[in-house]
């Protein structure tokens, strides 16, 4: 570990995705708020990340470049983020068409399930602007719950009535988003590696094997600072980073007023040495700061 002062935010969604903030919101609420270095890291998509690089330098703080994309395999579900890429990149830009496309599909595997089982139905003209949006997904469904009386809150729209579908849906492999990620150049790290479907906690054994599969693909790090990790959870994650030489990042998972997470609550504050990993991932794309 290693004695140092930095704020940064690694994990974050816009308006783009499902966030609250439009990218330029959020460039000004990160430099708002002290930062000297973040990210956007929209679903699936790297809009945001090209609206964030037109924002005039000494309107932000440093900025890099992100996304997250929403992985699946017969082992369990996956965020993978990646850092520093190319933007306009041909075999990035092939794995989120196809990510924005799956998402599409379990859009409207949504919608039917809620009226076949429980008869809630949307204006057409709403259903046209649900589709049109860059990244739909349970939020903006659940919204639209609440707007039209089929739930009181979009949490209890999700939870009561979303997430109670169940249908076979594909998702991007792993190998798939890391593969794209690298070949642009960029940094493939696992999001809130702990953390698998719903509520479920991976840890140990299981944890490790995880990892293990995923770095045969070329992760490279692991996302160890993260809002929603106990100091014990955050401990194991950066032990396990260490063990295996992985770059270590930090993010919040900030979505504006959607959830309560704050912008830069990353749990850096809470440690008074950086591991080594951290520093690691910085030089390496400090060349990328734009």
């Amino acid at each position: 570990m290693e004695n140092f002062s930095l704020s940064l935010d690694m994990h974050m969604h816009t308006v783009l995705s499902d966030g609250t903030d439009t990218p330029a919101e959020i460039a000004v609420k990160a430099k708002d708020a002290g930062m000297d270095l973040f990210s956007v890291t929209d679903h699936d998509s790297v809009k945001a990340a090209k609206s964030v690089l037109s924002v005039p330098k000494e309107e932000r703080p440093l900025f890099i470049p992100g996304a997250e994309f929403s992985c699946k395999d017969e082992h369990g579900k996956y965020h993978i983020l990646g850092y520093g890429f190319d933007t306009e990149n041909e075999s990035l830009a092939a794995v989120v068409s196809r990510g924005h496309s799956l998402r599409m599909k379990k859009v409207l595997a949504r919608l039917d399930f809620l009226k076949s089982s429980f008869g809630f139905e949307f204006p057409e003209e709403e259903i046209k602007a649900l589709l049109s949006l860059d990244n739909p997904g349970k939020p903006h469904i659940g919204n639209l719950m609440v707007k039209y009386g089929y739930a009181e809150t979009k949490k209890q729209a999700i939870s009561d009535y979303i997430d109670k579908a169940h249908f076979r849906s594909e998702y991007i492999r792993p190998e798939e988003a890391i593969s794209g990620i690298l070949a642009a150049g960029g940094i493939p790290v696992l999001a809130h590696p702990c953390y698998g479907s719903g509520n479920e906690l991976i840890l140990g054994e299981e944890m490790e094997s995880r990892l293990l599969r995923l770095i045969d693909f070329g992760l490279r790090g692991m996302e160890a600072f993260y809002s929603g990790f106990t100091g014990k959870l955050r401990g194991a994650m950066i032990g396990l980073a260490e063990r295996y030489g992985m770059l270590i990042t930090a993010g919040s998972d900030y979505h504006g007023m959607n959830k309560l997470v704050k912008l830069g609550d990353t749990g850096l504050r809470e440690v008074d040495e950086y591991p080594k990993g951290l520093f690691a991932f910085l030089r390496e794309i400090a060349p990328l700061q734009k």
